[in-house]
C-alpha cells in the first residue's frame, strides 16, 4: 500500500492520530525532506526510516519506492507540509503506483489553501485553486486578468519573496476588490490580513516579508 499522509502545515499538534499510526507501521517514509520531516518524526517518537523523494530525484527514485511496492511492503509519502500531491513531485509517485496496480489511500489531513479559504470569510461553494503565479511580470498580470474574469473565489500560493510585486499587480488588476492574505497559517505569527490590494502593499511595505502566503480573492 502507499499512503499519502497529510502532516502539519506550520503546528505539530495537527498531526492526527492515524498519520502517526501509519508513520509508524508503514516499511519506509518518501519525504520532500528527510531533515523537515525529521522534526515531526522526533516529535512523535517515530523510528521508521526514512528516503528522500523530490522534485529532482522523482524518476530515480520512484522506481526504487515501487520496487518496494511490489515487493508488497508499505511506504508512506510525505510533503514538507500539508497533503502530498498538491504543487510537489507526489502526483508522479501516485500514478507511477496506479499505472502499476499498487493501492494508494489517503490520510487526509491540513492543506494551507484549505484553511485559508475558510478564514477569508469569502464565498466557498466555487472557488478556484490557481497553485503559484507566473514568476514573469507580464505573463503574472495576464494570469491575473484571466482569473479578475471568474465569478469564483480564487486562491493562490505566494512566496515572501514576490508578494509585493504580485500586490501591485493585484491592484491594477482587481482595484477595491477585498483581498485577505493568510501568512505563516498555525504558526506563532500568523497573520490574517484583509484589504485592498494597495491597503496590504502598504502594510507588508513596512516589514520584512516572512512565511509563505496563502492569498483569497
Amino acid at each position: 500500500m502507499l499512503y499519502i499522509v497529510s502532516t502539519p502545515i506550520g503546528n505539530l499538534r495537527d498531526v492526527t492520530r492515524r498519520a502517526v499510526d501509519v508513520l509508524r507501521s508503514v516499511h519506509l517514509i518518501a519525504c520532500e525532506d528527510t531533515r523537515h520531516t525529521g522534526i515531526l518524526l522526533k516529535e512523535y517518537g517515530i523510528t521508521t526510516p526514512t528516503t528522500s523523494y523530490f522534485q529532482h530525484n522523482r524518476f530515480a527514485k520512484g522506481e526504487y519506492l515501487l520496487g518496494i511496492l511490489k515487493e508488497g511492503r508499505d511506504v508512506a509519502l510525505v510533503s514538507d507540509a500539508g497533503t502530498p500531491g498538491i504543487l510537489d513531485p507526489g502526483y508522479a509517485l501516485i500514478n507511477l503506483a496506479l499505472k502499476n496496480d499498487i493501492p494508494v489511500t489517503a490520510v487526509p489531513g491540513p492543506a494551507a489553501f484549505v484553511d485559508a479559504l475558510v478564514l477569508s470569510g469569502k464565498p466557498a461553494h466555487r472557488f478556484v485553486f490557481e497553485g503559484f503565479l507566473p514568476q514573469k511580470p507580464g505573463s503574472r498580470k495576464n494570469r491575473l486578468q484571466e482569473l479578475a474574469r471568474l465569478e469564483y473565489t480564487v486562491v493562490l500560493y505566494e512566496s515572501p519573496h514576490r508578494i509585493l510585486d504580485t500586490l501591485k499587480d493585484m491592484r491594477d488588476v482587481f482595484g477595491d476588490t477585498e483581498i485577505v492574505c493568510c501568512r505563516e497559517l498555525t504558526k506563532k505569527f500568523e497573520e490574517i490580513r484583509r484589504g485592498t490590494a494597495q491597503d496590504l502593499l502598504e502594510h507588508f511595505k513596512k516589514q520584512k516579508v516572512r512565511g509563505e502566503f496563502v492569498v483569497v480573492i
